[in-house]
């Protein structure tokens, strides 16, 4: 179901989604009110949600949707600052994905992004919504958050100011589906001794920079939109820019990243295949590689690579992915040496931390 005050919205989407023939949109709606009444004769496997409608906005239709009957939500928003910002409260609401709303030039939005959108709403119809929901509420509810913070092993006191001294090691994270609630979990779960982190989250442009800015307010390490030329240093997490490619290059003993424009691989653009792939080059066995929830095969072969170079390797395990996809891939590759629940992901990465220090 399209809900969506734009007729040409609502019109150039159904259009998008009608190409695949898995796909079929069984109905379309100006407002969530006139969609409740449409939902109740046929219920949707998947919702594409404006934020910003008449008589009711789109994060309160989605609560209630979460409330009642948990389904998969992918927002559809304006390349915008504010509109990333809304879109954000969104997806910590309980909205497994997001796609770029058309603008001008309708014609080239179907031939170039009909493939983005078409895998945005395969992946949320196979996304869990339990632990969709789950995530949601520890995101949401700081009791629960903290709950689960506790549940994670052998965490250290957290300290009050960031590392300036870079080591070997690194952490490199791949997610997808479900990541952004995911990354929420771990990152707000560690001190500010963790290695640094470079993190590649599928997500559109604009929108990584207002999803690193809400992390870096909740946690206690910093997080940011990784910058051409970025460092890699103790505390710090680097979010990949949606749109552009990120790796990691090395200096003498210093890490930096660097931000390209290049096609997309596998279909994404960032990639986790390309940050991997350039983690298992310059950092080899001093870096630890972390697969997470999210639909399709990207990152794996990197994954691989960084494993044969001599990397930790870790994944999340089915149960606790909100789509069993990426993990799996990397797990019939060989490429992973450990399967871990999301709630032991932070653990296990500032036990990586502590290791030879």
């Amino acid at each position: 179901m399209l809900v969506d005050d734009s007729a040409v919205v609502r019109q150039v989407l159904s259009a998008v989604l009608s190409k695949d023939p898995d796909i079929e949109v069984i109905a379309s709606a100006s407002d969530p009110i006139f969609a409740m009444d449409k939902m109740n004769q046929r219920w949707p496997d998947v919702v594409v949600l404006d934020v910003e409608m008449p008589r009711m906005d789109g994060i309160t239709f989605l609560k209630k949707l979460m409330s009642v009957r948990p389904t998969p939500v992918i927002i559809c928003s304006t390349l915008t600052e504010k509109g990333a910002s809304t879109s954000m409260q969104a997806m910590a609401a309980g909205a497994v994905g997001i796609v770029t709303k058309p603008k001008a030039g309708l014609k080239g939005f179907l031939e170039q992004d009909a493939g983005e959108i078409i895998q945005a709403v395969k992946a949320a119809a196979s996304a869990d919504m339990r632990r969709v929901k789950a995530l949601s509420m520890a995101s949401l509810n700081p009791t629960a958050k903290l709950s689960v913070s506790e549940a994670i092993p052998a965490l250290e006191a957290r300290g009050t100011v960031a590392m300036s001294v870079t080591t070997d090691k690194l952490v490199a994270i791949g997610t997808s589906t479900g990541g952004t609630q995911a990354l929420e979990l771990v990152l707000s779960a560690l001190n500010r001794t963790t290695p640094g982190m470079v993190i590649v989250q599928h997500m559109p442009e604009k929108f990584t920079a207002a999803f690193a800015d809400r992390l870096n307010k909740i946690c206690p390490i910093e997080v940011l939109e990784a910058k051409n030329g970025d460092r890699v240093i103790n505390g710090r997490a680097l979010i990949a820019p949606g749109g552009r490619h990120m790796l990691v290059k090395r200096s003498g003993a210093q890490y930096h990243v660097e931000i390209v424009d290049a096609p997309p691989v596998n279909r994404h653009r960032p990639s986790v295949d390309v940050l991997f792939r350039s983690v298992a080059k310059c950092a080899g066995a001093n870096a630890l590689g972390v697969m997470m929830t999210g639909m399709g095969d990207d990152g794996a072969l990197g994954m691989k690579e960084m494993h044969d170079a001599g990397a930790e390797t870790l994944a999340q395990d089915e149960k606790s992915c909100v789509v069993y996809g990426m993990p799996k891939e990397a797990v019939k590759l060989g490429a992973v040496d450990t399967i871990l629940p999301l709630k032991d992901i932070a653990g296990m990465i500032e036990a990586y931390g502590r290791k030879n220090t």
